[in-house]
C-alpha cells in the first residue's frame, strides 16, 4: 500500500483521483485546497488531514517525511490549477515524493527541461495523467495505423465542444496565463493522442482563438487536421442539444468517424495502475502535447484561405 497527499482536494477532476486511489487499494494521508468545500473526500477517505494553506500542508509533508514514527508520503497527486502545477510538482520531488499531475503538465515546454534537471537532482520521477492514450479504442487506432503504410496521409477533422457556464471566464480557467487559454485547458488530451498516433507536428496554423473557441490547422507527418474547440453550447449539433446533451466530440478520420465518448472519464484508475506498476507517462511524453498548445497561444492568426478549415469554421 502507497501513501498518498493530493493537492487541489475542492477541484472537479479531484474525485478521479480520490477514486483512482482507493480503486488502486492505497491510502490518501493528507489533502490541500484553498477552499473548504472538500466533503467529497468522506465517500473515500474520511480521516485523511486537510489544510487550506500550503505552507502548514508543506510543513506537515516535510514532518511526515521525517519522522520514522509517521505514514511518509510515497506520491503527490496534483489537481490544482494548470499555472500551479509546476511548483507543486517541485513541492513533490523536493519532498522526496514522486509526482502525479494532471494535464497540462506545465505550460511550456521548456518547463519540461528544468523538471527534468529536478528528477536526476531528487532520483523521483513525475508522470503526467495522459489517459485517453489508455483508452481501447485509441490503442485500437494506434495499432492499425501503426500496421499500415507509413507513407500514407490520413484526412482528420477534429471537433470538441463542451457547454461551459458564466463561471467559467471569471474562474482561473478563462485566464489565458492561468489555464494557457483554451486549447490547452481542454485541448491537450485530444492535441496529445494525434501526435502520439499520426507523428511529429510540422505545421502549426491558428485560424481563430477567442475565449470561447479556437480553431485551427495541424500539418502531422502522416495526417493533415483541422480542428475546432469551444465552451459555447451554440456550437452543438442540433441532436446533441435536443438529447440534452452538453458535451460532443467527434473525431473524423477519412470520413470515418470514430466514436470514443464513452469511456472517456474512466481512464484515471488504469492511469494510476500503470504508474504503481513502474509504467506511466513521464515528462517526455507530456512534451510534444504541451509543444502544440503552447504554439497555439502564441501564434500569430494565419490566413484561413490558404489551409483546410473546419466545417464549424466555414460558416463564420
Amino acid at each position: 500500500m502507497y501513501n498518498f497527499a493530493l493537492i487541489g482536494l475542492a477541484g472537479y477532476i479531484a474525485p478521479r483521483h480520490l477514486k483512482a486511489i482507493k480503486e488502486t487499494d492505497n491510502q490518501l494521508i493528507v489533502a490541500l485546497d484553498k477552499t473548504d468545500s472538500v466533503g467529497i473526500v468522506d465517500r473515500f477517505f474520511p480521516k485523511a488531514d486537510f489544510f487550506t494553506e500550503p505552507e502548514r500542508f508543506e510543513r506537515y509533508i516535510y514532518k511526515l517525511q521525517h519522522s520514522s514514527a509517521l505514514p511518509t508520503i510515497d506520491y503527490m497527486s496534483i489537481c490544482s490549477p494548470n499555472y500551479l502545477h509546476d511548483a507543486h510538482i517541485r513541492m513533490a520531488l523536493r519532498n522526496n515524493a514522486f509526482a502525479i499531475c494532471e494535464k497540462p503538465l506545465v505550460l511550456n515546454p521548456w518547463n519540461i527541461d528544468a523538471l527534468q534537471d529536478l528528477e536526476q537532482e531528487t532520483g523521483k520521477k513525475i508522470f503526467n495523467i495522459l489517459q485517453l492514450r489508455l483508452h481501447p479504442t485509441i490503442q485500437e487506432l494506434k495499432k492499425k495505423i501503426d500496421s499500415q503504410n507509413t507513407d500514407k496521409q490520413y484526412d482528420i477533422e477534429l471537433t470538441y465542444i463542451t457547454g461551459r457556464g458564466n463561471w467559467y471566464k471569471y474562474s482561473w480557467k478563462g485566464d489565458d496565463a492561468k489555464s494557457g487559454g483554451l486549447s490547452t485547458n481542454i485541448g491537450i488530451h485530444l492535441f496529445d493522442i494525434l501526435q502520439y498516433i499520426f507523428g511529429a507536428v510540422e505545421e502549426n496554423v491558428t485560424f481563430f482563438r477567442q475565449p470561447s473557441f479556437a480553431s485551427g490547422f495541424f500539418k502531422l507527418k502522416n495526417a493533415s487536421v483541422k480542428w475546432f474547440l469551444s465552451i459555447d453550447e451554440r456550437f452543438l449539433p442540433q441532436e446533441s442539444r435536443q438529447n440534452g446533451q452538453t458535451t460532443f466530440r467527434s473525431l473524423s478520420i477519412d470520413g470515418q468517424k470514430l466514436d470514443f465518448t464513452l469511456g472517456f472519464e474512466d481512464l484515471h484508475t488504469e492511469s494510476y495502475k500503470q504508474i504503481l506498476s513502474g509504467n506511466g507517462f513521464g515528462l517526455q511524453e507530456a512534451k510534444a502535447g504541451i509543444e502544440i498548445v503552447q504554439q497555439i497561444r502564441n501564434a500569430t492568426l494565419s490566413n484561413r484561405a490558404t489551409y483546410p478549415i473546419h466545417p464549424l469554421v466555414e460558416k463564420m
